[in-house]
C-alpha cells in the first residue's frame, strides 16, 4: 500500500507535468478523454498489473497523441481565421479601388443636364404636355423664320424700287422733263396735278397718297401672314384671329378715303393713286362688292345650300345697291352737264354776272352730292366684306381675302408690265435700227 500510494502520488504529479506539456499551446484546454485516460484507478492488492515503468510509458504515449492531435486542430483552426482573415483584407481593398475608381470616374464624366436628358428620351416617352411645348416652339420659331424672310424681301424690293426711282429721277432732270404732272410722280405719289393738270395736287390729296401707301404695305404684310397661316392648316379659332385683323385693317381705309374725301374727292374718283389697269375697274373709288363676291364663289371650298342660299342673295342685293349709286350718279353727271352749257353762264355781257354766278353756286352744290355717293359706295364695300364673313367659315373667309388680294395684285404687275413695255419700246427700236445705219 505504501508503495503503492507512493506511485499514485508520483502518478499525480507526472499528471500534473502532463498538463502544462511544453509542446502543448497555453489556450487549448485538455480533452476529457486525455484526462480520463491519465487518471488511473487503484488496483486492488493481489490483482496483476503491468509494471509502474510500462504503464507510466503508455499514460505518456497516449497522453502525446492527445497533445498531438488538439495542437493539430487548433493550428487548423487558425489557419482557417487566418485565411478568413487574409480574404476580408483582401476584399476590403478591392471594395475601396471600385469606390475609388467610380469616384475618379464620376468626377470625370459630367452629369447630364435637363435638356440632353429630354434630348434622349424618344418621342413616346415623353409626356402629351412636353409634346405639346416642344410642338408651339416649333411653330413659332417657323412664324419667325417666315416673317423675317417676308420683311427681308419687302426691304429688298423696297431697296430696287428707290433705285429706280433715282435713276429715272436724274435722267429726268438732265433731260429737262421734270414737270409737275410727270406720270411717274404720279404714280408715286411725290407730286403731280389734279385734274387736267392746271391745279397742284392738295395737301389733302397728298396726305392720302402717303397714307395710302403706308395701308398698302401692312395689308402686304398681312396677306402675306394669313397666306402662311392658311398653308399650315390652323384650326379655325386661330385662323380667325387672322381673318378679324384682315377685316380690320379693311376698315381703316374707310377711315383714310374719308379725309380726301373731304378735302378734294376728285383725286379719289380719278384714280391716279391706283395703278392703270386697276383705274379700269375702278367704281367710285374702289372696287365693285359684287365683283368680288364672283371671285369669293370661284375660291371658296364647296359651299353649302345656306351658304349658297346667303352668298348669292348678299350679290343681289350689292348688285341693286350698285345700280341705284350708278344711276344716281349718272344722273347728276347729266344735271352738272346741263348747268355747265347753259346759256346763263355766258359772261360776256355784264346783266348775266348775276345768273352766272347763280349757276355757278348751283353746279358746286351738285358737286357735293357726289361725296355722298363716294361714303355710300365706301359703306357698301365694307359691310359687303362683314356679311360674307358672317356666312362664310374662317378658313373660307381667309381664301375669299385672299383671292381679293391676288386679283389687285395681278392688276399692279399688269400694268407695271404695260409701263415698262411704253418705255423699252424706243430703245429697242433705237437697237434693231442701229445696225443698218
Amino acid at each position: 500500500m505504501y508503495l503503492d500510494h507512493g506511485h499514485a502520488s508520483t502518478q499525480q504529479e507526472q499528471r500534473q507535468t502532463l498538463n502544462i506539456f511544453p509542446s502543448q499551446p497555453m489556450h487549448v484546454e485538455p480533452s476529457p478523454k486525455g484526462e480520463l485516460g491519465l487518471v488511473l484507478s487503484p488496483a486492488p492488492v493481489g490483482s496483476k498489473m503491468p509494471s509502474p515503468d510500462h504503464h507510466h510509458h503508455h499514460h505518456q504515449q497516449q497522453a502525446a497523441a492527445a497533445a498531438m492531435e488538439e495542437l493539430a486542430a487548433g493550428s487548423r483552426r487558425q489557419q482557417q481565421e487566418h485565411h478568413l482573415h487574409l480574404q476580408h483584407q483582401q476584399q476590403q481593398p478591392a471594395f475601396a479601388t471600385a469606390e475609388s475608381a467610380g469616384v475618379s470616374n464620376n468626377k470625370d464624366v459630367k452629369p447630364l443636364t435637363k435638356k440632353e436628358h429630354k434630348r434622349g428620351l424618344s418621342t413616346g416617352e415623353r409626356d402629351p404636355k412636353t409634346l405639346r411645348r416642344l410642338a408651339q416652339n416649333r411653330e413659332a420659331a417657323r412664324k419667325s423664320r417666315l416673317r423675317k424672310k417676308a420683311y427681308i424681301q419687302q426691304l429688298e424690293s423696297s431697296r430696287i424700287r428707290l433705285a429706280q426711282i433715282e435713276q429715272e429721277l436724274h435722267s429726268a432732270r438732265a433731260q429737262g422733263v421734270l414737270y409737275p404732272g410727270s406720270s411717274l410722280l404720279a404714280e408715286q405719289g411725290i407730286a403731280g396735278k389734279g385734274l387736267g393738270g392746271i391745279d397742284g395736287l392738295s395737301s389733302e390729296a397728298a396726305m392720302f397718297d402717303v397714307e395710302y401707301a403706308r395701308w398698302q404695305e401692312e395689308h402686304n404684310r398681312l396677306m402675306y401672314e394669313l397666306r402662311a397661316a392658311l398653308q399650315q392648316h390652323l384650326p379655325e379659332g386661330e385662323l380667325q384671329m387672322y381673318v378679324e385683323s384682315c377685316l380690320a385693317h379693311h376698315d381703316e381705309v374707310l377711315a383714310i378715303k374719308d379725309a380726301v374725301i373731304k378735302g378734294d374727292v376728285f383725286h379719289l374718283i380719278s384714280g391716279v393713286w391706283r395703278s392703270p389697269a386697276e383705274r379700269c375697274f375702278l367704281w367710285l373709288g374702289g372696287f365693285r362688292p359684287s365683283e368680288v363676291i364672283k371671285m369669293v364663289l370661284s375660291h371658296v371650298d364647296p359651299l353649302t345650300e345656306q351658304q349658297i342660299v346667303a352668298v348669292y342673295g348678299l350679290q343681289q342685293s350689292a348688285v341693286q345697291t350698285e345700280e341705284a349709286l350708278s344711276q344716281g350718279l349718272d344722273t347728276l353727271y347729266q344735271a352738272l352737264s346741263d348747268t355747265v352749257v347753259s346759256d346763263a353762264l355766258t359772261c360776256c355781257s355784264t346783266p348775266n354776272v348775276s345768273n352766272y354766278m347763280g349757276q355757278m353756286g348751283l353746279a358746286v352744290h351738285k358737286l357735293t352730292t357726289l361725296e355722298g355717293f363716294v361714303r355710300q359706295a365706301e359703306k357698301l364695300r365694307q359691310q359687303m366684306l362683314h356679311r360674307l364673313h358672317q356666312v362664310l367659315t374662317a378658313r373660307q373667309m381667309a381664301r375669299s381675302l385672299l383671292a381679293v388680294s391676288d386679283y389687285f395684285h395681278r392688276l399692279r404687275v399688269l400694268s407695271s408690265f404695260w409701263v415698262n413695255r411704253n418705255r423699252m419700246a424706243p430703245q429697242d427700236q433705237q437697237l434693231e435700227a442701229g445696225p443698218h445705219t
